[in-house]
Parts: structure tokens; sequence; C-alpha cells
């Protein structure tokens, strides 16, 4: 994924100082947003997360998975929602982009041309690599600490 891929969207972000904020230290500037928001442009969390991501095959998925987890966890144990939240896009992203190129080799869902969606050429491998990641992304939305943090950020920062 390129640094111009959609991900690099910022409406989850306080948009004004969104290349230099440092959101461990101003978590009041971080907006939960939606799906995988953020993910390329939050820091200090994408030069934690962001090289340890890849779904290459199940094996390097489960790598992956594990160490996203670990992070996930230690971001909780650290009392950093901001943290933890990024590291449960980082696993909905490897859900999400594993079943695309699980879905189109060459990761292209649609057609340049003609805009229409290009027919499934399923991949065995990638398609248990998403598995993987999903699984990891649903423990994490459902954990009770992270939505605990998660309730608290909406009430400090949110309402």
């Amino acid at each position: 994924m390129s640094a111009n891929d959609s991900a690099t969207d910022t409406t989850n972000s306080d948009t004004t100082n969104s290349d230099t904020t440092n959101y461990r230290e101003h978590p009041e500037r971080y907006r939960i947003g939606r799906g995988e928001e953020g993910v390329m442009n939050i820091e200090p969390y994408k030069s934690e997360l962001l090289p340890h991501w890849r779904f290459k095959n199940p094996e390097v998925a489960e790598a992956s998975a594990d160490k996203i987890w670990a992070l996930f966890q230690q971001y909780l144990d650290d009392d950093d929602f901001v943290g933890a939240d990024m590291a449960r896009k980082y696993l909905q992203m490897g859900w999400t982009r594993a079943r695309r190129y699980a879905k189109h080799k060459s990761g292209r869902k649609y057609d340049p041309d003609t805009g229409k969606e290009l027919p499934h050429d399923e991949d065995p491998e990638k398609a248990e690599a998403a598995a993987i990641f999903y699984d990891k992304y649903q423990q994490a939305k459902a954990d009770e600490r992270y939505q605990q943090l998660k309730a608290r950020h909406k009430e400090r920062y949110e309402s």
C-alpha cells in the first residue's frame, strides 16, 4: 500500500495539524472515525505499527497479526486508547486488504477502463491470511478494556 492510497484520509484527525501532531501526547485531537481512517497519518502509531503489517501468506500474516495484537495489548496496558484503536485498525486493514488480494490477485477490484468490478480469482493463501487478521480484529473490537477506553475517549473528547 502506498502513501497515496485512500487510507491516507485525514478525516479522523485534527486536519490542521495532521502532519505534525503527536497523538500520544495529544489524544484530545484524535477522532475515532470509521473503518481504517487515519492509519497512514496518525503518529507515532503509524511508525510503530506499519513496519509489522504484512499479509503475503498465512505464515507472514500470523506473525504480523500476533505482533500487532501484542502492541494492541501493550497500548491497553498503557491506558493508550489512540494506540489501541490504531492497532485495531491495522488488524482490520490486514483483513480487508488480504481479502481484496484473495479475490483479485492484482489487488485491483475494478477495471481501470470500464470501472466495472473485475471477476474474482480466489487465492486460498490470501483468504487464509485474511481469516487470521479477521479473528484478531474481532477480538480487538470486542475486548472489554478497549471498549472501556473507547467510551472514556468519546466522553472526554468527542461529546
